[in-house]
């Protein structure tokens, strides 16, 4: 072979290596690109975070026993099984069980000796408070009252002073209520008072639970019977006594709330364990009568222990 034959082969060998490099490269960036094109996967959102959850039963358990209510619903606290369920997914007006979800807001905003003072705008529509516009009262003691004797001033006043408003609270209760899985919970203003402030038995179950294990001190107010303090400004002190009846009953009281507005009829949601250490959730609903409502609360609470495991 001549030299010059061995130029011309030389140049043929790295042609043809560079060519297929070439390629190479082509392919890459072909296969980068297809990659960079892809569609991006759906970033998942937080899950909702709800302590207490249970499955609904598809129909009413409830011919064990008769109640004199709307709604109701009892859980086994242990297994999370539903023992008593009537009409327990109706959506209704819960009253002063919303107090409960505006004591959640409260305490993720909670400066407990801040001095906060009763305004016209929180004496509206709450003619028996234990509060005169005027007063001026600790936020830890507000947080008492609007939980112990469902006081709708003390409510307000608490509201406006970490929202500044009604309308803004509002939007964080139905947010944490979004948070903590309620779905069928809507919240318009703080005190209950509006009838559209409404929930469903089930879910009355899963607030006053997921409530008190997430804050323990709404499990502490709500199981005490009463409560003696003094507004800031005043010199009389003043006494709160718990309108749960159930914490004077043979059961202990581990977090309750109770309510009534005209449209809710009297309501109550609470958790209770009796002194084998069994602990369940009543919830009642639509009771014709404030007797009526802790006669058949205790009712249905005797039935559940007897079933609970």
């Amino acid at each position: 072979m001549t030299k010059e034959e061995r130029r011309s082969r030389n140049r043929v060998l790295v042609l043809s290596i560079l060519g297929v490099l070439a390629l190479f490269l082509v392919f890459q960036n072909l296969e980068f690109s297809k990659s960079e094109s892809k569609t991006l996967p759906a970033v998942k959102k937080p899950a909702k975070r709800n302590l207490f959850d249970f499955n609904m039963p598809d129909s009413n358990i409830s011919r064990a026993i008769y109640l004199n209510l709307k709604s109701a619903i009892a859980v086994d606290n242990k297994s999370r099984k539903v023992i008593y369920c009537y009409n327990a997914g109706e959506i209704r007006p819960v009253a002063s069980i919303s107090k409960l979800l505006t004591a959640m807001v409260i305490l993720d905003n909670y400066k407990p000796d801040t001095v906060i003072a009763i305004s016209k705008q929180d004496a509206r529509r709450s003619s028996r408070s234990l509060f005169r516009v005027g007063d001026k009262v600790r936020a830890k003691d507000l947080l008492h009252a609007a939980l112990l004797q469902s006081d709708n001033r003390a409510a307000r006043a608490l509201a406006r002073s970490v929202a500044g408003s009604i309308k803004n609270f509002a939007k964080m209760m139905n947010k944490k209520a979004d948070a903590i899985g309620l779905e069928d919970t809507k919240m318009v203003e703080p005190t209950g008072l509006d009838e559209r402030n409404r929930s469903t038995a089930a879910d009355c179950a899963r607030l006053v639970n997921t409530a008190r294990l997430m804050y323990p001190e709404i499990a502490r107010i709500t199981s005490l019977k009463k409560y003696v303090f003094k507004p800031v400004n005043r010199k009389r002190t003043k006494r709160l006594v718990n309108t749960n009846k159930m914490v004077f009953s043979k059961y202990k009281v581990e977090a309750g709330k109770t309510g009534y507005i005209i449209k809710s009829d009297y309501c109550l949601t609470t958790v209770l364990k009796n002194g084998a250490g069994k602990e369940i959730t009543v919830v009642v609903l639509g009771a014709p009568g404030p007797q009526t409502r802790f006669r058949e609360a205790r009712r249905l609470a005797n039935y559940a222990f007897k079933k609970a495991g």
